[in-house]
């Protein structure tokens, strides 16, 4: 019996949708322009992590999460196109400065910054990418 009660309330359900959706398309239809969107600037890459000692003389690990601004979209793309290269010149400029790290001492972020924007121009081939960096954590 309860199937068919609900019948009729399925086929109004049914019926109201249809008719509903029809016009709501024809005024998006009718809106006429389409808005462009603008390129991306900015894009994220993964966190990029590196080995140190502790104080204690336990390891450690030091996360830098980082990503690249540019407004040349042809860069742009050419940043995107070489996300592998550019993770694998940041973990080597990262794991580099990690290993002469002391234990016990801050990082010096203004430095690895300095470092990981030359990578990251020599990775392009030209200057015109800004690396951003997000946070930094030593564990």
């Amino acid at each position: 019996m309860r199937r068919i009660r609900l019948l009729p309330i399925a086929l109004i359900a049914a019926l109201a949708g249809g008719s509903l959706a029809a016009p709501t398309a024809a005024l998006a239809s009718s809106h006429g322009k389409e808005e462009k969107k603008a390129p991306p600037t900015y894009f994220a890459l993964d966190p990029i992590n590196a080995v140190v000692l502790r104080r204690d003389g336990r390891r450690g690990v030091m996360t830098v999460e980082a990503g690249i601004q540019t407004k040349d979209p042809t860069l742009m793309t050419r940043a995107q196109a070489s996300t592998p290269r550019l993770r694998a010149a940041f973990a080597q400029v990262l794991m580099v400065y990690a290993a002469g790290l002391r234990g016990g001492v801050a990082p010096d972020m203004d430095h690895v910054g300095r470092e990981l924007q030359k990578a990251c121009d020599q990775v392009l081939g030209k200057s015109g990418a800004k690396v951003l960096m997000g946070s930094a954590l030593l564990s």
